[in-house]
C-alpha cells in the first residue's frame, strides 16, 4: 500500500479538477495545467478533494499511484500558490539582466550568454547578482533553474558561479606555501 499515494489531494479555494477521457486538469486563478493519467491508477474528485485508487493489486499500479499522487498534489499547489526559485550569482563583474523574453548574463566568458525565457515562465532580477524564476509548472521551473544554473557552477574555492539560494558551497582549502 502507498503511504503517499492513500491520502487525498485538498483542493483550496479557487481551483477545479475536472478528470475526462484520462486526463486531469487543474485550473485556478493562475492558469491551467493538464496530466496525463496512466491506465494503472484512477482519479476522482470527491467534495473538495480529489482521491487517486490503483486499479489492481500489481506492482507497478502501487508504484504509480504514489506518483500520481504527488504529481496532482504538485499541479494544485502550481495553480494555485505558483512555484519559485531563486539563484545568486558571485563572482567580481558577473551580472544578470532581463532584456525582452531574453535572460543576459555576463559570466566571465568573452562573451555574453543570452539565454531565451520558456513560454509559462518569468524571470525577474532585482539586483544584477539574483535571478527569480517563477512559474506554474514545477517540473519546468526547476528545470530552466538548473539550465541557468549550468553555465556557471560554483566552484569550491573561491565560491565563484551561480548557485541556488539556499544552497551551501562546500569550500576546498586553497594551496599553500
Amino acid at each position: 500500500m502507498s503511504r503517499v499515494g492513500k491520502y487525498p489531494v485538498p483542493l483550496p479555494a479557487g481551483v477545479s479538477v475536472a478528470v475526462a477521457d484520462g486526463v486531469l486538469t487543474a485550473k485556478g486563478k493562475l492558469g491551467e495545467l493538464t496530466l496525463p493519467l496512466s491506465e494503472e491508477v484512477t482519479a476522482a474528485v470527491e467534495g473538495n478533494q480529489v482521491v487517486l485508487r490503483p486499479r489492481s493489486s500489481e506492482r507497478r499500479a502501487r508504484m504509480l499511484w504514489g506518483t500520481t499522487r504527488s504529481l496532482v498534489a504538485g499541479m494544485v499547489k502550481g495553480v494555485s500558490e505558483g512555484y519559485a526559485k531563486s539563484l545568486e550569482i558571485n563572482g567580481t563583474g558577473f551580472r544578470a539582466a532581463v532584456q525582452g523574453k531574453e535572460l543576459v548574463l555576463n559570466l566571465g566568458f568573452s562573451h555574453e550568454i543570452r539565454y531565451p525565457v520558456p513560454a509559462g515562465i518569468r524571470v525577474t532580477c532585482e539586483k544584477p547578482t539574483s535571478i527569480r524564476i517563477e512559474g506554474i509548472d514545477k517540473q519546468r521551473v526547476g528545470q530552466v533553474a538548473a539550465e541557468i544554473r549550468a553555465f556557471r557552477r560554483p566552484e569550491p574555492y573561491k565560491g565563484k558561479g551561480i548557485k541556488y539560494e539556499t544552497e551551501t558551497i562546500l569550500r576546498k582549502e586553497g594551496k599553500k606555501k
